[in-house]
């Protein structure tokens, strides 16, 4: 058994009770008399990347396309967006961003240049989808738009103008240029990242050389609104310590938020295979479990070391890059990133949920990769077909915990035991949500048992549990454009409340959200 404590008196209170518990057994408490942080619904983000399929196809098709559309924009992509209610969407990269120069985008789409795509597939674009589609995209969704500037190959008077051309209400020409592309109105931008990865392919710099970077850039990305954009700067690349404690060291106090990317590999390399999206047996199911939580590790550390520049915690975390990466699907270009998703993968969502909402107070933002047919993308398209992955159903799931407020939980759990390893087998969260309801969420992890959850409900009179489960038959079940449904969520009947007890009985490899009546 292992003891995960996050309330201190809780674990008297389950030391007496978990010395009865069987070995599948669960023991919880959630105390809603001890209200925590609010739990950003910005943690639920976005990440859009002008990669492989992701916005030409997967978002995009344009005005003229016999697929169903709306002024260029996928109808059964928008559609499906709105029911997610994403709240914030990074674009235009990723590494992409580095190379991206916003002029190229803006004008008339017939007389904008085609441009080379060197980071993903070699392939030519014609920029048809730049600025305007990207914004006008968000509001037609009530999405928060995140800007990622090109600090990698761009200058700094090409974001000071980018930022007023769509920030800018003034008589400028920036604002006027916008104007006569059709806009008269400036978009509200709340969030800028001042480059990306510019420990890689954003540049290949130092630490040293970037924050440098990043205080010249950032002197000049200017509020022309009456609100404060909120700039991200470059963070490290998973345990890159020393790239935190330099960028804080010399540009934390003119940075609203401090980056982290961490991708998820079911193997411990990233050379040769990082192991498949399908067909793979329980070592890379366990691996990939394991590995992804690495990111609650890497979280305190990171801030640890934050805090070392910023004792006031003023700085956020922003996880702006996070989620599965393997091998490509057979048959595909390598360079475009696609790859099937299974529950395996809806299960590693939840898990980093609960790690962000552990940290709440200081985690503020994150953003899956990707969207659309990259990475652990929310849908996958084939020509006029759209498919929802088991990624995107738990995405939908835990809606209720946008903007949420925390509540403590403390829990015992059984291990999964795979070989001489061994992780939790239950995770849990809970919180109040804006609607006044107390919701739990549940994970088991366990790929062929069943786990038995009790928990004692503090400050909460309940009466009874209403919600739903994402499950499946087996570790790599996946939605497929012939079978688009064979991983959804269905109605959970196996909460009970009684005494102010709740008992919740979680089939193998199982998320359940509930609401408490």
């Amino acid at each position: 058994m292992r003891h995960h404590p996050l309330l201190a008196c809780a674990a008297i209170l389950l030391a007496a009770t978990v010395q009865t518990s069987s070995a599948a057994d669960a023991q919880l408490i959630v105390d809603a008399s001890k209200p925590g942080p609010v739990i950003s619904k910005h943690i639920y983000g976005q990440f859009s990347e002008h990669l492989g399929r992701c916005i030409y196809e997967g978002i995009w098709v344009g005005p003229d396309s016999p697929i169903p559309n709306t002024k260029g924009y996928r109808n059964d992509v928008l559609a499906a967006l709105k029911q997610l209610k994403v709240p914030q969407l990074r674009w235009p990269g990723g590494c992409f961003a580095d190379e991206y120069h916003w002029r190229d985008g803006i004008g008339p789409r017939e007389k904008r240049p085609s441009i080379y795509n060197s980071n993903w597939g070699g392939v030519v674009e014609n920029n048809h989808f730049g600025t305007h589609e990207f914004l006008e995209l968000c509001e037609m969704l009530d999405i928060a738009p995140y800007i990622c500037l090109n600090v990698g190959s761009g200058t700094v008077q090409e974001a000071q103008e980018w930022v007023e051309y769509m920030t800018s209400a003034a008589d400028s020409p920036m604002a006027n240029l916008r104007r006569a592309n059709g806009r008269d109105k400036p978009w509200h931008v709340p969030f800028i990242a001042i480059g990306n990865e510019n420990w890689g392919c954003g540049g290949n710099m130092r630490a040293e050389y970037y924050a440098d970077n990043y205080r010249r850039f950032n002197t000049f990305v200017k509020n022309y609104a009456d609100y404060k954009i909120r700039r991200i700067a470059c963070g490290a690349a998973g345990g890159d310590y020393d790239w935190t404690e330099k960028v804080m060291m010399i540009a934390g106090k003119q940075t609203d938020g401090l980056a982290l990317h961490y991708y998820t590999i079911p193997t411990d390399s990233w050379t040769g295979s990082k192991g498949a999206a399908l067909g793979f047996g329980e070592d890379h199911y366990f691996s990939t479990l394991r590995n992804t939580l690495r990111m609650k590790d890497l979280i305190v550390r990171h801030l640890a070391t934050m805090d070392e520049f910023d004792p006031e915690k003023k700085v956020d975390m922003v996880v702006d890059e996070w989620g599965i990466w393997t091998d490509v699907e057979p048959g595909t270009n390598t360079g475009f990133l696609y790859q099937q998703n299974t529950i395996r993968d809806a299960l590693l969502a939840a898990l980093n949920f609960h790690i962000f909402h552990e940290h709440a107070d200081r985690v503020k933002m994150a953003n899956i990769a990707q969207i659309v047919n990259v990475l652990q993308a929310m849908i996958l398209t084939d020509k006029e077909k759209m498919l929802l992955t088991p990624t995107y159903h738990a995405f939908e799931m835990y809606k209720p915990f946008q903007d949420a407020t925390a509540l403590p939980v403390s829990l015992v759990t059984p291990d999964y035991v795979f070989g001489q390893e061994k992780i939790p087998a239950v995770s849990a969260t809970a919180a109040r949500a804006t609607d006044g309801k107390v919701y739990v969420a549940l994970v088991n992890v366990l790929p062929t048992e069943s786990a038995t959850v009790s928990t004692t409900l503090v400050g909460l009179a309940a009466k009874g549990a209403t919600g739903r489960i994402l499950t499946a038959p087996a570790m790599d079940s996946h939605n497929s454009f012939a079978a688009p449904n064979a991983v959804q969520p269905a109605a959970f009947t196996g909460a009970t409340v009684a005494d102010g007890k709740l008992t919740v009985t979680l089939p193998a490899k199982s998320i359940v959200v509930l609401a408490l009546q």
